[in-house]
């Protein structure tokens, strides 16, 4: 159940706290947002979901003074907008919180609050101590608890996410917009994210709540708008909608699965194959044998783990578990301090993710950014990268050839683009995700590797790749070992195997998996 929506707090002002009216934006010859007419409410959670290129980032740019609109205006407290060029008008009424952190590592706490806007006692002279204070005062006025005389390069991310949303609040911002502010989260930092949010929404703070995950809206969001190419398709309460519905007006009427003839997501209680027993009974394909590794922030104390033929293995816990470093491992991203991997009977070099590849392992990494893609070649070259030496002719490879092989999974995986010659950097990051997976499934490996592959897109493109990874095991007899504290992720694993504290907790074998049990599980509070 989902908690209660707390009372609204009483405000004097009755005009929105920001206000979009008619708002069109065109890059080029792609028509970004068409007319968007949105208001949000001091006291309110408004949530903002949409497919990837549906025009979210566009419209939070335009009503966070960084893009100019075509056409329509932009109000803040009923008042029109500050020109683009007054920096501090636009901080003292509207602030957004994107998941990649925007504070300097370099800096303290304090420095970053203040950052721009240092306060002075004399000519070119900070007053480091009424910054210090100033700063302390603002986190117990809110609730919050960092210290200010921390550098932020030794914070968390959770704790970083409260230094920007503390800076937002002491310029005199009421209005927060808040982009996929779970996405680095572990479950319990999301816990006290909304609890934070809770806490602003009661004493009057306006928030934007930007997210692909409709469970996180439902949870802590008042109201939800709904974008669609570009459209405004649908506000309302969301006491009067469904998920159901979030998901139709995100993608159409025709529903997300009529939109990809022969494509079927899987079924709530879990992928067929697990079902019906066959699953996972040819020969052990991964052995997983006494794994060690510790780093900061990372621990996995003599883990072991089997995979047979076509068996899909979730592997899932709190952020730090060791769950995706554990996929790192197998996939040959990261070298264990101790054991070993072995797939079939092959024995994989540590460490070796040209060996693991060639062994026949495809992987899908955690962050595309940074292990997913090249970003200035194109869609073609990238989803051909895995497999240069099949389609190689005298050490050379023509555009046609690699676009012949990346095309079949390009349609499969419903990729937007402006053909597979278009850069991937060009591309939104659902695509990115998508030509991301295309790269691992192109070399028709023995197991997948997956580390939260859903995670960034929109909830159509979610079930798309996680019904290509149910389709593609299913065809071919691939086994994949899955990672992610994503539940959603695990509907297609056959078992899942849950870390607590680099170590093996305790493993569901029966899907469909009961959610509170996976997350008390995670939690350490209760083995099945």
């Amino acid at each position: 159940m989902h908690e209660p929506a707390i009372p609204v707090a009483s405000d004097p002002q009755t005009a929105p706290a920001v206000e979009a009216a008619g708002i069109h934006k065109r890059f080029g010859s792609t028509r970004a947002l068409r007319g968007v007419d949105l208001s949000l409410q001091h006291g309110r959670c408004l949530g903002l979901v949409g497919r990837n290129g549906a025009g979210k980032s566009t419209l939070v740019s335009i009503l966070s003074g960084i893009y100019p609109p075509d056409a329509g205006e932009v109000r803040l407290d009923g008042q029109p907008a500050p020109s683009l060029g007054d920096i501090a008008a636009w901080r003292a009424r509207i602030a957004t919180v994107f998941q990649h952190s925007m504070v300097v590592p370099s800096l303290t706490v304090a420095e970053n609050v203040f950052l721009g806007r240092q306060p002075r006692r004399g000519p070119g002279l900070v007053d480091w101590r009424r910054m210090r204070e100033q700063t302390r005062q603002v986190m117990a006025d809110w609730g919050f608890d960092v210290n200010a005389d921390t550098a932020c390069g030794n914070l968390t991310v959770e704790q970083r996410q409260v230094v920007e949303i503390t800076r937002a609040l002491a310029a005199g911002t009421r209005c927060l917009l808040l982009d996929e502010p779970t996405a680095a989260l572990e479950r319990g930092a999301a816990r006290r994210l909304f609890n934070r949010i809770r806490q602003l929404q009661a004493q009057g703070v306006a928030i934007l709540y930007i997210s692909h995950h409709l469970e996180e809206v439902f949870e802590i969001c008042t109201n939800v708008a709904v974008l669609r190419d570009g459209e405004l398709v649908l506000t309302a309460p969301l006491a009067e909608v469904t998920k159901d519905d979030l998901v139709t007006a995100m993608v159409g009427e025709k529903g997300i699965n009529a939109e990809r003839p022969g494509v079927t997501a899987p079924a709530p209680g879990g992928p067929a194959g697990a079902r019906d027993g066959h699953r996972g009974q040819g020969g052990r394909v991964l052995s997983v044998e006494g794994v060690t590794f510790a780093s900061p922030g990372v621990f996995l104390g003599n883990v072991s783990l089997t995979i047979r033929g076509g068996e899909r293995v979730g592997v899932t816990g709190l952020r730090g578990s060791g769950a995706s470093t554990l996929a790192r491992i197998v996939a040959g991203a990261v070298a264990p301090d101790a054991g070993q991997v072995r797939l079939g009977d092959r024995v994989l070099r540590p460490g070796d993710r040209a060996g693991a590849l060639r062994a026949g392992i495809g992987y899908i990494p955690e962050d595309r950014q940074a292990e997913g893609f090249v970003p200035l070649l194109s869609a073609a070259e990238n989803i051909s990268m895995t497999i240069v030496d099949r389609i190689a002719r005298g050490g050379l490879i023509g555009p046609r050839r690699r676009e012949v092989r990346a095309a079949p999974l390009a349609r499969r995986l419903s990729l937007v683009s402006a053909g597979l010659g278009q850069p991937v950097r060009e591309l939104s990051g659902g695509n990115q995700q998508k030509v991301t997976v295309a790269r691992a499934l192109a070399s028709d490996p023995v197991l997948i590797v997956a580390i939260t592959p859903t995670r960034g897109v929109d909830v159509a493109s979610k079930e798309l790749l996680l019904s290509e990874l149910d389709r593609i095991t299913t065809e071919t007899g691939a086994s994949l070992l899955l990672a992610s504290d994503e539940l959603d992720d695990l509907v297609v694993c056959d078992r899942v195997v849950v870390l607590v504290r680099g170590e093996i907790f305790t493993e569901f074998t029966e899907p469909p998996f009961d959610r509170e049990a996976l997350i008390a599980a995670a939690e350490g509070l209760g083995a099945t």
